[in-house]
């Protein structure tokens, strides 16, 4: 029998099998209308994986910037329960990267695609490995784990909660105050701020403008790169 996650007010829990994954199940209820501030999770040991149903009062262009807000309060999250050395920092679009090396991310995904389009339902979800996904340690020197990373301590079930109460937090913040305090938030976590990047696209990377989007320069020319073309496709 799973044990219920303790999560704060607003937030309810609803456990799915380890075999299926959270994310995906969130979105089917919330197409069938589930109510916003519902958590999908599995019990998994070696993973977590999470997901939450917010249903948005604002444009998509501007709901989009609660995958920063996810983000924030998973790094937060990890901040509290890891060892004081280990630094979290992010990588765009959706990456989390614990000690230099990718350690899992957000996903999201929404009912429209238009930027200025109001969408019924946005479905954010976290993918945090705390034990290596096949192959030896120190394999793939660019991806990481938890346990491998000195975290053995944590377990998914206290990152949920925890990451639960951060997001909770930082999404008050976010409707009482918009986006500018996310992104104060944001950016000093941001390694790749103002170095050369190759993904998504090559260039520099100068930051985010008041909407989220990636300023982007290439020689002369500073393109914009939405969150949005990085939604999964349901």
């Amino acid at each position: 029998m799973s044990v219920s996650p303790r999560l704060p007010p607003l937030f309810t829990g609803e456990w799915v099998p380890n075999q299926t994954d959270p994310f995906d199940k969130a979105v089917s209820r919330a197409i069938a209308g589930v109510d916003s501030g519902t958590i999908f999770y599995s019990d998994a040991v070696d993973v977590l994986r999470a997901a939450l149903v917010l249903a948005p009062e604002t444009p998509l262009e501007e709901a989009v910037q609660a995958v920063y807000v996810a983000q924030i309060g998973l790094a937060e999250s990890l901040g509290a329960l890891a060892p004081p050395e280990v630094p979290v920092y992010f990588q765009w679009p959706d990456r989390i990267k614990v000690n230099g090396a990718v350690c899992g991310g957000v996903r999201f995904a929404a009912d429209v695609s238009d930027p200025s389009a109001h969408p019924n339902w946005l479905v954010v979800g976290i993918d945090v490995p705390f034990l290596p996904v096949g192959g030896e340690p120190g394999e793939t020197p660019n991806q990481t784990c938890l346990h491998e990373e000195g975290c053995v301590e944590i377990t998914p079930m206290a990152l949920l909660e925890s990451w639960s109460k951060h997001t909770l937090l930082w999404l008050t913040y976010f409707m009482d105050s918009g986006f500018e305090r996310i992104h104060n938030e944001w950016r000093p976590r941001c390694d790749t701020l103002g170095k050369m990047i190759d993904l998504p696209k090559p260039g520099l990377f100068v930051g985010l403008d008041e909407k989220g989007r990636m300023l982007l320069r290439q020689d002369v020319m500073t393109e914009t790169v939405s969150l949005i073309e990085f939604a999964e496709h349901v």
